[in-house]
């Protein structure tokens, strides 16, 4: 009879193993609830001369296509000191949609600032871009910065007290120009709060599709890698969460 007992109960605690194996882990970074947003969100790229195609390229081609993933997929645009003919540094020529001033600009819901050519020398002394920079970051629900457009986030002050990354070549440069800032590196991105900052290069799509993971959900982050080919799993990715960290 005790033998017979014990069979049951080793059987039992298989069994209950075994599902525990099917299941999906409750600490799986994918099971986040959805912030589902109630209206569409207007995403703002701040492009200037020299600005470099994969940073904006790769998260305008994610939230862009957020349209025919969710019924309140994001409008995406570019705006630039004047709205004036600028080239990539890759030799791209953009006519951006917005200039600083425009009158007509929408609120700004997400704000982006991909890397350029000059964003850690003369980027930083152009007050125009400063200033717009830092006034619609403080209203933006999210700022998102690619590479070395991390520097002119942190000039602009956007980044004070939070936690960070940059371009893997130039964190010490980073470090170094600001050295109050919590610098991270070997991650692909860094969430702290409304910042998000990148290493940016191939990594640019990193944190566009994470942020709408966040925004819309799994289904519809991996719709929006699936059409990119990118194998898209939280689990697996190399990212810092700040709140994460810190619960």
């Amino acid at each position: 009879m005790k033998n017979t007992l014990f069979v049951l109960i080793l059987l039992v605690v298989a069994a209950c193993q075994q599902k525990s194996k099917d299941s999906p882990s409750s600490t799986s970074k994918n099971d986040i609830t959805p912030i589902n947003p109630t209206k569409q969100l207007h995403v703002g790229f701040v492009i200037v001369e020299g600005v470099y195609n994969s940073e904006l390229v790769a998260p305008m081609d994610i939230f862009h296509h957020t349209i025919f993933h969710h019924d309140k997929g994001m409008k995406v645009f570019t705006i630039a000191p004047e709205k004036k003919l600028l080239t990539t540094f890759e030799g791209l020529k953009i006519l951006p949609d917005y200039a600083f001033h425009d009158p007509a600009l929408p609120p700004i819901d997400i704000l982006v600032v991909p890397s350029a050519e000059f964003s850690m020398t003369t980027d930083l002394e152009n007050d125009k871009l400063i200033d717009f920079v830092k006034k619609q970051g403080v209203l933006a629900q999210y700022v998102i910065s690619l590479c070395d457009g991390a520097f002119v986030l942190a000039h602009a002050g956007l980044v004070n007290g939070k936690h960070s990354t940059t371009f893997p070549g130039d964190v010490d440069k980073y470090r170094t120009m600001f050295p109050n800032l919590s610098v991270h590196e070997n991650v692909s991105f860094v969430h702290d709060g409304s910042l998000i900052t990148s290493q940016g290069g191939a990594k640019s799509y990193d944190p566009a599709l994470y942020l709408c993971h966040l925004l819309y959900g799994e289904k519809a982050a991996k719709g929006l890698a699936g059409g990119l080919v990118i194998d898209w799993n939280l689990d697996n990715l190399n990212y810092l969460n700040i709140k994460e960290t810190v619960e």
